[in-house]
């Protein structure tokens, strides 16, 4: 079938399973060939396709509300509800994106970049959908992954006790990006490895209903089958949270999978149905992949499973830049620990992981705990390293706040993925931590320009007694052939450039700061340029010297303006009564959307290009 014709889930009900067993194998295709030429999130769609099939036939969208937990594997979804025709736009500029989005479609009722808050999601849904006397099904489909989070077992606590009518897709593929760590998941493979109890129920009721007496049979079996029941499921994690459970069933399978969850239909309370589902099925290099490679990936080949782009020779990614510094370190301080939410691959610690089992801790889906975590092992003397995605540290703001900075405890943060983050949009922008981090007493928060300025700030971070958060981007780094260790002054700014004349400062921070002295220094422009390689403490010496100047002052953070370097820098000058005259470039009040950088930046206007023609006005006026 070309899925591309597809214009809304409607065409499920009058096919036979073995034509949505066909139709599957042909989104599985699709899905394959296109993401090698956009990327995205390629394992964990591969792995949903016949659920997502299922799903669109039994129930009625968008009447009842089907949603995915995170939402990267909607894909199927969306071919499902007539967007295949417009996947060649996938998580390009202008197009759509990777994610639900309710701007996109009616059939996307719930929207989300960050894992498990769609049983939180779904509760609420079920409350308004009762307190208007409204009859729909709500739907919530979640990972093991995201289920270990607290926020999710927390949901549950609540789900257990309102018993709202709820079905809930416990997608359980014992992965979450990368391989699932924790009790929760060895819980759930007691799950997943027994015996199915309601297969059996199933087929008894398939057979005894069929007549009368039948029926009379199976309804006098109540006492049998809730003993089992009791005996063999209700012990298990979900009968704990006082939730019905139906499963395991395979993943995979469309006839089991509509069996099911027509039974689930009837439930007048929560119940969930546990689907067994392997990520990357039917594509044998996202199926072998255990460490999370196949997660989201940009274009690949797709008869090989080999990559397009590649690190440059002399290039290092700045996650694996840091981690292999930490690791370093921690040759020559055995104090120090690594932690990290679920993001081993993702923060590039495999090698730190392998050489310091004993100090190596992937703590789940769990950034609040993670930090909390640290904050222990620092009040005791240990130096925890804490690898957190910008956009994934919100999460954790309270526990950063109340239970590292508050105590003044020397934790380490390394803020991977800071700044705008390409196709993976809003959700994923790491534009808000200096906004968060700035206000905490006794944080320290910094941003190199460079390789070497990157190891010289982990460094120092692991040389003092303070909280200390290092930001870095997404990308890639030249690695230099001289690179060694040394301590920076904390608070210092320095200056990267300067001309032969100066008539006007820029102050930036990040890999920005040298393509602005490069640009600089090849139109011979008048101008100094300061490397704010601290956004706190604020190098204040540096400040009173420029307003001495009296010269003017641009300001260019690549973040958001609210909260930013910036925005401290002008409460600086108040403070000190300087006088000096500052304009500022960055993000302003608003969301930015999923493009490449080059068009976000631009978008935005903190590209390089307004930065420069904003220097030229300058120098003419």
């Amino acid at each position: 079938m070309d899925v591309t014709t597809i214009e809304n889930p409607g065409f499920l009900k009058d096919m036979s399973v073995e034509e949505m067993e066909d139709l599957a194998a042909d989104i599985r295709s699709f899905l394959i060939h296109s993401l090698a030429r956009t990327g995205g999130h390629i394992a964990s769609n591969l792995g949903v396709v016949e659920l997502t099939i299922a799903l669109h036939y039994v129930f009625d969208m968008p009447a009842d509300r089907i949603f995915f937990d995170v939402g990267h594997q909607c894909y199927t979804h969306k071919i499902l509800t007539g967007r295949a025709k417009d996947f060649e736009t996938l998580r390009q500029y202008g197009g759509i994106s990777g994610f639900q989005k309710r701007r996109e479609s009616e059939y996307d009722v719930w929207e989300a970049g960050h894992s498990s808050t769609s049983l939180s999601a779904a509760l609420g849904m079920a409350i308004a959908r009762d307190l208007n006397h409204e009859d729909y099904h709500i739907v919530p489909v979640i990972g093991d992954g995201a289920l270990s989070s607290g926020m999710a077992l927390e949901a549950l606590n609540t789900i257990g006790s309102e018993r709202r009518k709820l079905i809930i897709i416990f997608n359980d593929n014992n992965m979450s990006i990368s391989k699932n760590v924790g009790a929760l998941t060895r819980g759930f493979s007691r799950l997943r490895s027994a015996k199915s109890y309601n297969s059996l129920k199933l087929n008894m009721k398939d057979a005894l209903n069929r007549s009368g007496v039948g029926k009379v049979v199976y309804t006098g079996l109540k006492g049998i089958k809730d003993t089992l029941r009791d005996t063999v499921i209700d012990r298990g994690i979900f009968g704990e949270f006082n939730v019905n459970y139906l499963g395991p069933v395979d993943g995979h399978s469309i006839k089991d999978l509509i069996r099911v969850m027509t039974v689930a239909k009837e439930y007048d309370d929560p119940v969930v149905i546990h689907v067994i589902t392997r990520k990357g099925k039917g594509y044998a290099p996202c199926e072998m992949d255990r460490e999370g490679i196949w997660h989201g990936v940009g274009p690949f080949d797709p008869a090989t499973g080999k990559m397009l782009a590649s690190t440059p020779a002399g290039y290092k990614s700045w996650s694996k830049l840091m981690a292999d510094t930490l690791e370093e370190l921690a040759t020559r301080n055995e104090d120090i620990i690594a932690l990290t939410p679920a993001m081993i691959n993702g923060s590039s610690l495999e090698s730190f992981f392998a050489h310091f089992s004993e100090r190596s801790f992937d703590c789940g889906i769990a950034e609040e705990h993670t930090v909390t975590m640290a904050a222990g092992m620092a009040i005791s003397g240990k130096r925890p390293f804490v690898s957190i995605y910008s956009s994934f540290m919100q999460r954790a703001y309270d526990q950063i706040n109340h239970d590292v900075c508050r105590m003044d405890l020397p934790v380490v943060f390394g803020i991977d993925r800071a700044g705008l983050v390409g196709a993976d949009g809003e959700t994923h922008h790491g534009v808000f931590d200096p906004g968060l981090l700035l206000p905490l007493p006794n944080m320290i928060v910094a941003q190199p320009k460079n390789a070497q300025e990157g190891r010289d700030l982990m460094y120092t971070a692991f040389f003092q007694k303070h909280p200390f958060a290092i930001r870095y981007p997404r990308g890639d780094v030249k690695i230099p052939e001289d690179i060694h260790l040394r301590l920076v002054p904390v608070g210092s700014w320095c200056e990267d450039y300067r001309g032969d004349t100066v008539r006007l400062t820029v102050i930036s921070y990040g890999p920005d700061v040298e393509k602005i002295s490069e640009k600089a220094a090849v139109n011979q422009l008048p101008v100094r340029v300061v490397n704010a390689r601290f956004f706190k403490p604020l190098d204040l010496e540096c400040l009173k010297n420029l307003a001495a100047e009296g010269l003017p002052v641009i300001i260019y953070e690549t973040d958001m303006l609210t909260g930013g370097l910036s925005a401290d820098v002008l409460d600086a000058v108040n403070d000190l009564n300087l006088s000096m005259p500052v304009i500022r470039i960055g993000i302003g009040d608003r969301y930015v959307g999923h493009g490449s950088l080059k068009q976000l930046r631009t978008e935005a206007g903190i590209d390089l290009n307004t930065l420069f023609e904003k220097i030229t006005e300058l120098l003419d006026d």
